[in-house]
């Protein structure tokens, strides 16, 4: 590792005092598009062998005989990973690399809040600036197909339009530092078990209204450097060497200029590797999953194997040269960029984002008048659960971080209450999840002693003598709860949260209960507490940010980025062909990785999240985009300035929110989009926009949507074209796609 850094920095530095004799190459006067040419140029088939694989876990070489530098990759999308060794997985020990804890993507999806996406970007970007990364591994934009994903805490909700919308300034906020985003996870990657050995069957018009929209925004709007392909298979060949998605619909279809660089252990075969549109391959071991080598970096796919196949005639140096040309075209973006900035790290500016992020996140899904909490009546408030406790950067899979600090919600609550109320804490339960991730501890406290029948009687015998009780549980990041590479085993709360929670309400009527989680889970209890509060893992400033909204120092102003249904079977995932897929006899086919492949079925069609439940009129606990305020709001007098529409035009639409209450607050107006007329099954509605608006007690503001032609159409398979059929639409303004308030109609002609 010291080495490679030694190398980077000797690398990112001979290119800055040039001569008038130097190459094209290093010429910053030139475009990056001469330069890629005349590097291109100059290297041997060595060269730009050895740049297309990894030389260690996280980095690819460059060329040092031409003073062109190594691409650094480091996990995200919530904070840069601690240092591993160059070649294991163990931390390397350092001690200046604990950095700043964002939100997980699913609490910036909750903030609805463009500007905030923007400030992530940049302001994790410019932590993997400062430590000299050159690709940002995030953010994740796959679609919330199901609850049980245990990855989903590192998406952006259930809605194509949300993530879509969001993405973007993301991306151009990293991007400004000189680091790449690398989009993930192309494609499909909606589920976390089996997702090594799971084809997945969808119909066209599916893929691309659903699960592509995310990923075609960050390319052509966001216009990210870098794409990482996913584990699962589609059309039976695996994404991260797919012609159809990587070569048709990326490159070709979307103008992809940047790098497809493959999952961790992703790749399984050389000529699909070659031909199929990957361009930089990264893993482990020999090929990432089953088997090592001595000198294991040389035998990578891309490595000793191509490099034979070309000696021997089978592959020529055509597909070569493209992947290089992309590597090069991500180094002269990121490391030999010339005005790229030095970065910062952990400073305050940074923990500023991470608060303003994370309280902005936090869903108000109920308040009984008990919220906020009213200081003077609160002499004594009970803390129960362990997620009060637990360091939730911690564990998950390769988004665990090393933090600086972390601030829990217990240590919140003490700051902001304990002055005027005594604090007490019970931890209720008892998850066993102790162990922390890659050497680094999940920051409890103590080990308990206590039976589970002990710590619930004496969290009920708490609750008994307390003014106020905040529950603060969930799930947690360890496997089988929001964890990479294990998905959930229910929709319920785990160790036995339930029962506890019902017996607390039992007990006491100011029952507060924070549900911290990157995933809906099943609340029995809902009509028996007061008050409930849709946390996330907020990161650094965790604890801070809730005791602002409890205490009311902030209003709460997050929506759900995904629908809350009541049970699972709610859902339209019925059958285990649609998930968690089913074997049917076929294998993998490649001699390294013939392992049985389970077949999943998208037969749902584009009716995911809120599309499903209002087609089948199902109420949900908590509908997609809902949120609750401590202040009103009023929207009225809708307004289009046109009744009717061409291909060409578009339409504007406008309405009056007003704040009726008696706090400062946001609110976030949302507009659907009704197809009354259409040879083809649609949504009853779908999201086409919404606009975050904070106001004054009593400020009015005029807002303002414009809708054009994209917004109306569907995917016709057939032709392989979106097309938008005349006729009569519908406008809705509301709050949540179950509180429509305002309705107006049109018509395309």
């Amino acid at each position: 590792m010291i080495w490679g850094m030694t190398l980077l920095a000797t690398a990112c530095t001979s290119h800055r005092n040039v001569s008038s004799q130097s190459p094209v190459y290093l010429d910053e006067s030139k475009s990056i598009e001469e330069r890629v040419e005349d590097a291109l140029s100059r290297m041997t088939l060595e060269e730009k062998i050895d740049m297309t694989h990894a030389q260690s876990k996280f980095s690819s070489p460059g060329v040092p005989r031409l003073g062109i530098p190594e691409i650094w990759c480091t996990d995200g999308p919530h904070g840069i990973r601690p240092e591993v060794f160059w070649d294991e997985w163990d931390q390397a020990g350092w001690t200046n690399d604990s950095c700043t804890a964002y939100p997980a993507l699913t609490g910036l999806a909750a903030t609805w809040n463009k500007d905030l996406s923007h400030l992530y970007g940049h302001s994790i970007g410019e932590e993997a600036r400062y430590r000299k990364k050159s690709v940002l591994l995030g953010p994740g934009v796959n679609i919330c197909r199901t609850p049980l994903n245990g990855r989903n805490f590192e998406y952006m909700g259930e809605d194509p339009y949300l993530a879509s919308t969001l993405v973007v300034p993301y991306i151009q906020g990293v991007q400004e530092n000189g680091v790449a985003a690398c989009v993930k996870h192309f494609a499909l990657n909606n589920a976390e078990s089996n997702r090594h050995t799971t084809n997945i069957h969808i119909d066209d018009r599916t893929l691309h209204e659903i699960y592509l929209p995310a990923f075609k925004a960050a390319v052509q709007e966001g216009q990210a450097w870098a794409i990482m392909g996913s584990y699962n298979l589609y059309r039976h060949i695996w994404c991260s060497h797919n012609p159809y998605l990587l070569n048709d619909i990326l490159k070709k279809d979307w103008g992809f200029d940047g790098v497809v660089i493959s999952d961790w252990g992703a790749v399984h075969d050389t000529d699909e590797a070659v031909k199929n549109g990957l361009d930089l391959e990264y893993g482990s071991w020999t090929n990432g999953l089953t088997m090592g080598k001595t000198n294991a970096y040389d035998n990578y796919f891309l490595a000793d194997p191509y490099r034979e196949g070309i000696r021997s005639g089978k592959y020529g140096t055509e597909e070569l040269d493209e992947k290089c040309r992309r590597i090069l075209r991500l180094i002269f973006r990121t490391e030999m960029a010339p005005d790229r900035p030095f970065g910062r790290f952990t400073c305050p500016e940074h923990y500023e984002a991470a608060r303003k992020i994370g309280t902005e996140s936090i869903v108000l899904l109920k308040n009984e008048d008990i919220l906020p909490i009213a200081v003077e009546k609160a002499k004594q408030i009970l803390v129960v659960g362990e997620n009060a406790i637990k360091m939730m950067s911690v564990g998950g899979g390769s988004s665990s971080l090393k933090v600086e600090h972390e601030i829990s919600p217990l240590e919140g609550i003490r700051t902001r209450f304990g002055q005027s109320s005594e604090i007490i804490f019970e931890r209720g339960y008892d998850s066993h999840t102790n162990e922390g991730y890659n050497g680094v501890s999940a920051g409890k406290e103590a080990d308990e002693t206590r039976s589970a029948a002990e710590l619930f009687n004496d969290a009920i015998k708490a609750a008994k003598k307390a003014d106020y009780v905040i529950y603060v549980g969930g799930l947690n990041k360890a496997a089988h709860q929001d964890c990479e590479d294990t998905d959930r085993l229910s929709y319920e709360l785990p160790y036995g949260q339930n029962e506890l929670i019902e017996a607390l309400a039992a007990v006491n009527k100011n029952l507060i209960v924070v549900n911290i989680s990157g995933n809906p889970v099943a609340m029995p209890w809902a009509d028996h507490v007061p008050a409930i509060v849709q946390s996330w893992y907020l990161g650094s400033e965790a604890g801070t940010c809730l005791a602002a909204i409890l205490s009311g120092d902030e209003n709460p102003s997050g929506k759900l980025p995904f629908t809350y249904p009541v049970q699972y079977s709610d859902g339209p995932l019925k059958e285990a062909a649609q998930y968690p897929g089913v074997l049917e006899g076929k294998t993998g086919g490649v001699e390294a990785y013939d392992e049985p492949i389970h077949e999943m079925y998208y037969s749902e069609g584009i009716f995911v999240g809120y599309r499903w439940y209002e087609k089948q009129a199902i109420k949900p606990q908590f509908a997609f985009g809902h949120g609750l305020s401590y202040t009103r709001f009023e929207l009225n007098d809708i307004h289009l300035d046109r009744t009717s529409i061409r291909n060409n035009e578009s339409l504007k639409v406008t309405a009056t929110l007003t704040n009726v209450g008696e706090r400062a607050g946001a609110e976030v107006v949302q507009l659907y989009i009704q197809d009354e007329e259409s040879s083809v099954e649609r949504p009853l509605k779908e999201l086409k926009g919404f606009t975050k608006v904070f106001l004054e007690p009593g400020e009015s503001q005029d807002i303002e949507f414009s809708i054009d032609i994209e917004s109306l159409r569907f995917y016709d398979a057939t032709t392989q074209q979106w097309v938008a059929e005349p006729g009569e639409f519908a406008i809705h303004l509301g709050t949540s796609s179950d509180k429509i308030l305002q309705t107006a109609k049109f018509s395309l002609r």
